[in-house]
């Protein structure tokens, strides 16, 4: 009876299991087929919106600038050279490197003993040339005294002669005394001839003397200057550059000695475009005098000055493009020749123009701007200047319109974005600074000696912890949490 109830048992568990496996098969096999016969539904399609800075452009009046590089020159420059050769006697005193002589100071003085004996010599020799002349002068006064003299001789002889003519035609002359008047007066006029002769001859000699006195000028200028050109002076004031020489050298005629340069007369050469010189023209084809800004950067500490432009190059040179325009500083200081600086040109103004980020811009001129429902718009602009990563752009309806800045591939026509204002992403919010409160002794001592035995904290962190207890005023947070943790 017990073997008949146990099994019934089992049978019926069996088939309890075998009903309960059936059941669980038709459950999966109905789920497989829910699951094949069912359509997979997309998820609704939503647009995509970008966020993108926007600024806003305003027409108005600009003025461009035209930025260059160039280096500074002087005005004035001027080679010290030796007229004379000799040796260097003396040097003034700041006669170095750098330098600064005044107008008219004595820098260099060479040697004067050859110098003065070719002046004494010239000398000597006008004085000579001078007695030469003299000479001649008197020489001239007596030989027309003579030729006078001779004239006065020669028109008694010849009324002498007349007279014998007239009584020989009375009857009472004779022929032989005729001929002997006749002879006399050849005789005085052959006198006549040969006192003017040696009246030419004294006019000759006065001539040679005087070019003698002429030639004995020269050579004695002539040697003044050599006596001149053994001092050398300064022209004007300056400071001196590239000096080679010292005192008892031997220098030779024309030699270089120094440069003598004008600090307070400097200007600065730069290039630049075809294209930017014809905006720098003015109505009679010539520069305009326009103000411009040179700036040395020297290590951080920028030297500036101000100036115009002054003229340009007559040709462009070889190898070279564009244009060498210079332009005259107003007050240089610090400024030296030879220093690369950069020069800053402020163009003729430009009206109806926006200023706006380069990147707003694509390579055909055209950029976006808000229109409805916050959807892109494309607007088509002239570019008028490039100003480092800024642009000048003027265009039908930009006035007043929100223009994207950073333009992207994804951005286009229709692309509805989510503007902001540039610069309010980058705004920070300001964090309340901590509360800081006293606390007494006592509780001071309990924080330190929690802190102190709590050996789960990290040894970094316990110092700081107890470097901010030891303060007069400790964070208010960080007693509390320290507290808590104590239980307190």
């Amino acid at each position: 009876m017990r073997f008949l109830r146990q099994s019934v048992i089992g049978l019926f568990l069996l088939a309890l299991t075998a009903a309960l496996v059936l059941y669980a098969g038709q459950l999966i096999t109905m789920a497989v087929k829910d699951s094949l016969s069912d359509d997979r539904r997309a998820p609704p399609a939503r647009e995509r919106v970008f966020a993108v800075n926007v600024v806003t452009a305003a027409l108005g009046e600009e003025q461009p600038e035209l930025i260059g590089f160039g280096h500074v020159e002087s005005r004035r420059t001027l080679e010290l050279r030796a007229a004379v050769s000799g040796r260097v006697m003396a040097l003034a005193e700041g006669f170095q490197v750098g330098g600064r002589v005044e107008a008219g100071a004595v820098l260099v003085e060479i040697d004067k003993a050859d110098a003065q004996a070719a002046l004494d010599r010239a000398q000597a020799d006008m004085m000579d040339a001078q007695a030469e002349s003299r000479d001649a002068a008197r020489a001239l006064d007596l030989a027309r005294d003579e030729l006078a003299t001779a004239q006065a001789q020669a028109d008694l002889q010849q009324r002498a002669l007349q007279r014998q003519l007239d009584l020989k035609q009375r009857g009472v002359g004779t022929d032989a005394a005729v001929e002997a008047a006749e002879l006399s007066a050849t005789q005085g006029r052959q006198s006549v001839i040969i006192r003017r002769q040696s009246v030419s001859q004294s006019e000759a000699r006065v001539d040679q003397a005087g070019t003698l006195v002429a030639r004995a000028q020269i050579a004695l200028d002539e040697a003044e200057r050599d006596l001149a050109d053994t001092t050398i002076s300064a022209p004007f004031t300056g400071t001196l550059q590239s000096v080679t020489l010292v005192e008892g050298r031997l220098v030779s005629a024309n030699e270089i000695l120094a440069e003598l340069v004008d600090p307070d007369l400097l200007e600065v050469a730069f290039r630049v475009s075809t294209a930017q010189y014809a905006r720098l023209l003015g109505e009679n084809g010539r520069v305009i005098p326009a103000e411009v800004t040179v700036s040395l950067d020297a290590a951080g500490a920028g030297i500036l000055a101000s100036g115009t432009l002054s003229r340009t190059s007559g040709a462009v040179g070889d190898g070279q493009s564009g244009r060498l325009i210079y332009a005259r500083m107003d007050r240089p200081a610090g400024f030296k020749p030879g220093d690369f600086v950069t020069v800053t040109v402020r163009e003729p103004a430009v009206s109806n123009v926006a200023r706006l980020p380069s990147s707003a811009m694509d390579s055909r001129q055209t950029i976006l701007v808000l229109g409805a429902e916050n959807r892109l718009e494309e607007l088509p602009v002239e570019l008028v200047r490039r100003q480092g990563d800024e642009i000048l752009v003027r265009g039908q309806g930009l006035d007043g319109r929100q223009v994207v800045v950073g333009r992207t591939p994804l951005l286009g026509p229709g692309i509805k974005v989510s503007p902001l204002t540039k610069g309010a992403e980058n705004a920070a919010v300001a964090e309340p600074e901590p509360e800081l409160i006293e606390l007494t002794e006592e509780r001071r001592a309990r924080l330190v000696a929690f802190v102190e035995g709590n050996g789960r904290m990290p040894g970094e962190v316990k110092t700081r912890v107890l470097s901010q207890l030891t303060q007069p005023k400790v964070p208010a947070a960080l007693v509390s949490r320290i507290e808590q943790n104590m239980g307190g």
